[in-house]
């Protein structure tokens, strides 16, 4: 007991100590950089695409003149600035039709309108799909360790599974999946991999603000132009024929029509004797071609080569791309500038790095990884976990940063999720001695902690976080913080309107990054390797690789 009281009380002297010497971030400066990598001159960077150009050009330009040197892909026995991505590109060519039929009436379907299609990933050319049946299947949940099973042995062959979002305890907050904290059975990404594992044609998750976490705007926005995916060998495994949302009201009628009653299937979805229901008289139908070729995009990677033990590696990251160039706006904006996602993450990234090389050499190595395709379902940072530039046993650990808030300063923190593991009684405890204060994720039920760049790391049992700017605001207090936050994802997040704004003072920013500095500092001129909590899933995943840190 006194030994681990000791070691405590010396992290936390430690931690006071760094947070003298953390460096100062200027927040001109990362506003700057907002500013010019979310302008129209980059389009949206977009991976595959003119804006991709830019931002690489960009990113390696700013990583050079912050001191890094090269920490990419090997080029003839020397470190590039970049590693290839290879990915599967996807998009629907020209204009997609889609129509229900119930009750022998058709009804047409428009994309973005009451539909949400993405291209077809699983090695079509084209699809044609003709009123072929619609099967609800409740959450589309197979968890044998849970003793759940919404399919219940249902032949999905030839036919369109309807699924809800998230999990089946969303709404009442109790049950096998964690109550309001979303497990990753409530992932829609999850969903249509069981689909496919279940051999339906195609499935249309039925949209929902609340269980989404997200509006009608931003599903049509992600689903609707061009789609991407690691080069796989067999994409029919991973992907069915069609994958699309379908929303909330355009669901109940549908449903309604069909002699069905929505809310109380809905209900029984949510216990586990839910059996699968098929839509008496309902066909749906979908024609479309797909333009499908393999590109090559890029993760851009700087370094800080370590003084003592430069194999062992501490990293950084965060997400260079956005939506790109999409459908317009009410206003006619096409450009998804993408400021907060995730500008400020790539800022921070920069501004990280720039203080790693103007300080004494750290003891382990520093990586600063900004990945490409997070947007697509975390592709660059997926590609990058398997085929890692600097080896996933002996990174101590992953520290990401995306969506940060540009604003003012708050009085505490959080992270995406609700994992254990010491990383995070690290950063609590550094975080501190700068007068910030932990809070847990505020809203565990968006699932968050599968939806940025860490968890490609923490399935491979690297210990990861993703940094998340808190929402206690010292001007305005939480009521201020949250109401920031919804209206941002109601009003801009995934939108053409998340632009820089000049009002935007960067305070909080400057404030949170040495917070990071410190605790990346702290664990790159330390022996120790974190590990996940005991009751962990990954847990067992990062023990399994001990021998390689020995």
């Amino acid at each position: 007991m006194r030994t681990l009281i000791a070691s405590a009380i010396a992290l936390a002297l430690a931690s006071f100590a760094h947070a003298a010497d953390a460096p100062v971030f200027d927040p001109q400066r990362l506003s700057a950089e907002v500013k010019t990598l979310s302008s129209d001159a980059f389009e949206g960077r977009g991976p595959a695409t003119a804006g991709e150009t830019k931002t690489v050009a960009y990113l390696i330009e700013q990583m050079k003149a912050a001191g890094l040197e090269p920490g990419g892909a090997l080029e003839h026995g020397k470190r590039g600035w970049t590693q290839p991505v290879p990915l599967g590109r996807f998009a629907i060519a020209g204009t997609p039709s889609f129509a229900l039929d119930v009750g022998g009436q058709h009804e047409p379907l428009a994309q973005g309108g009451q539909i949400a299609v993405r291209a077809a990933m699983d090695g079509s050319h084209q699809v044609d799909i003709r009123n072929v049946p619609l099967v609800f299947v409740g959450y589309g949940v197979k968890a044998p360790e849970r003793h759940w099973d919404d399919f219940k042995g249902v032949d999905l062959k030839g036919k369109i599974a309807v699924v809800l979002v998230n999990d089946p305890d969303f709404e009442t907050g109790q049950g096998d999946f964690g109550g309001k904290a979303m497990t990753y059975y409530g992932r829609w990404t999850y969903k249509y991999e069981e689909a496919a594992r279940q051999g339906a044609l195609g499935m249309l998750v039925v949209h929902e603000t609340a269980p989404a976490s997200y509006g009608w705007n931003t599903v049509k926005n992600s689903n609707t132009n061009a789609m991407f995916d690691i080069v796989r060998e067999h994409p029919e495994a991973a992907h069915p024929k069609l994958e699309g949302w379908i929303q909330h009201d355009a669901a109940v009628d549908l449903f309604k029509r069909s002699g069905l009653d929505f809310e109380a299937l809905k209900r029984q979805a949510q216990t586990r004797d839910f059996k699968p229901v098929t839509l008496p008289g309902a066909g749906f139908s979908a024609k479309f071609d797909v333009d499908a070729k393999v590109i090559t995009s890029q993760n851009v990677v700087g370094r800080v080569a370590g003084a003592r033990r430069p194999d062992e590696t501490v990293l950084y990251s965060a997400h260079w791309d956005h939506l790109g160039v999409g459908e317009p706006d009410a206003k006619g904006d096409r450009i998804y500038n993408g400021a907060v996602d995730n500008a400020t993450g790539i800022a921070a990234l920069i501004e990280m790095g720039r203080a790693f090389a103007h300080a004494p050499r750290p003891q382990r190595s520093v990586v600063f990884l900004a990945v490409t395709a997070e947007e697509k379902g975390l592709l660059g940072s997926e590609y990058y976990a398997s085929h890692p530039l600097y080896p996933a046993a002996k990174t101590a650990g992953v520290i990401n940063m995306d969506a940060l808030s540009p604003e003012g300063a708050a009085r505490n923190f959080t992270i995406s999720g609700s994992a254990s593991l010491d990383l995070l009684d690290d950063l609590v405890t550094v975080a501190k001695g700068y007068g910030l204060g932990f809070s847990p994720d505020p809203h565990p039920e968006a699932g968050s902690f599968y939806r940025s760049d860490h968890f490609s790391f923490a399935k491979r049992g690297v210990p990861a976080l993703s940094y998340e700017s808190g929402n206690d605001r010292v001007e305005g207090g939480k009521a201020a913080g949250e109401a920031a936050s919804k209206t941002y994802t109601r009003e801009h997040y995934h939108q053409p309107s998340d632009e820089w704004q000049a009002g935007w003072s960067f305070a909080g920013m400057a404030h949170d990054l040495p917070v990071l500095y410190t605790l990346g500092r702290q664990l790159a001129d330390s022996d120790a390797w974190p590990n996940w909590g005991t009751d962990s899933e990954f847990r067992a995943i990062r023990d399994r690789s001990a021998d390689q840190r020995r």
